[in-house]
């Protein structure tokens, strides 16, 4: 059983974390094998995130006073936090992903961007194009008028070429 020092490291820890981060996914587990939930650690790394398996009472004090604290107040049963400082819709495709294969999993709820959302919002989030394809998307957009631009343009110059030839050749022109 751990000592009042390190359940004060634990909830100072943690309290760090939230601090650094403004979004982060609250689930439960129940009856996860070792292997199940190492694949799952493993899936969330690979997308920046990390997560935790939360004591609802340090979960609750750690959290006061920030953005998450409704997300982790009032928590019962096992409880964990996903959370990531950087693509958040990469995170929640994961969770989402893992959740439909391992029904033991479920999203009690979410912070993204410092507000709280609920479990259709973060299906919602899921369903979201990555932020590469936005990108690319965003891209494409800007790059569109400027190619059709040096398309017109060029086409007058070409479509000049191709009367005066065909004027030679026919010799329309006079000289």
């Amino acid at each position: 059983m751990k000592d009042k020092n390190q359940k004060k490291q634990e909830l100072d820890a943690l309290r760090a974390e939230l601090e650094a981060t403004r979004n982060l996914f609250v689930t439960s587990f129940n009856k996860l094998t070792v292997a199940q939930d190492f694949a799952l650690r493993k899936a969330i790394k690979e997308v920046g995130g990390d997560y935790q398996v939360v004591k609802n009472t340090i979960a609750e004090k750690a959290s006061e006073g920030l953005d998450h604290a409704p997300a982790l107040k009032g928590l019962v049963g096992m409880n964990s936090v996903a959370w990531t400082q950087g693509d958040v819709v990469a995170l929640a495709k994961t969770l989402t992903k893992y959740a439909k294969d391992n029904p033991a999993f479920t999203f009690k709820a979410g912070v993204v961007e410092g507000r709280v959302i609920d479990i259709k919002a973060v299906n919602e989030l899921a369903n979201l194009p990555s932020k590469e394809e936005i990108y690319a998307k965003l891209l494409w957009c800007i790059q569109a008028p400027a190619q059709q631009l040096v398309t017109v343009t060029n086409a007058v110059g070409r479509n000049l070429a191709v009367v005066v030839d065909q004027g030679v050749k026919e010799n329309k022109f006079q000289a």
